[in-house]
């Protein structure tokens, strides 16, 4: 099964040099492991277009479609054999990253 770990945070690309060796060493044994799909870090929300096709109209708004505080300042998708496993993972991610974690599996 798959999972979604958001990485919760007020700001992209804040990870001190200690987080990103954590995170590291993270990636490393869930990769090792086959757990590992993909991960990536994400730009802030004031960078994000919200597109909006739906009437064929095509309209493009600059901001996120969400205002908050908190966001997702990046993610993993993550192969886990069942719930209780992708929790442990996400315990192990957000001691990693020193940030929460919102975990959402994806539909099957």
């Amino acid at each position: 099964m798959r999972y979604l770990f958001a990485v919760i945070d007020t700001q992209s690309n804040s990870g001190t040099s200690g987080e990103m060796v954590a995170i590291d060493a993270f990636n490393e044994k869930i990769e090792a492991a086959g757990q590992r799909i993909m991960a990536a870090g994400v730009a802030a929300p004031t960078t994000a277009l919200l597109i909006d096709n739906r009437n064929g109209l095509g309209s493009v708004v600059n901001g996120p479609a969400v205002e908050s505080e908190e966001y997702m300042s990046g993610f993993w998708v993550i192969e886990a054999s069942d719930d209780a496993t992708a929790r442990e993972l996400a315990l192990e991610a957000s001691l990693a990253c020193n940030r929460r974690i919102e975990v959402r599996s994806f539909l099957r």
